[in-house]
């Protein structure tokens, strides 16, 4: 693991899923391990994004979205999944 990636907090699934922009105001998603800030986006309002929901490992879904894992890469990376 890359040293910057390892110096970030890990979260558990549960502390993630409190994240889904109704429990507490920050909208997090995670995917392949990294756990991705994506509250100032438009398009996760309210914790949803089409038919995907904020708080959880996105991981599996990302294969039926219309756009390649290189759109995490404009979101802030605040931690990984334990």
């Amino acid at each position: 693991m890359e040293p910057h990636l390892a110096a970030l907090p890990v979260y558990t699934r549960s502390q993630l899923a409190l994240r889904n922009g109704q429990d507490k105001p920050q909208i997090w998603v995670a995917y392949q391990g990294l756990i991705y800030e994506v509250t100032e986006s438009r398009l996760w309002h309210n914790g949803k994004h089409y038919q995907h929901w904020a708080g959880q490992d996105l991981t599996a879904e990302l294969a039926d979205a219309p756009h390649t894992d290189g759109v995490f890469e404009r979101f802030k990376l605040v931690g990984r999944l334990a």
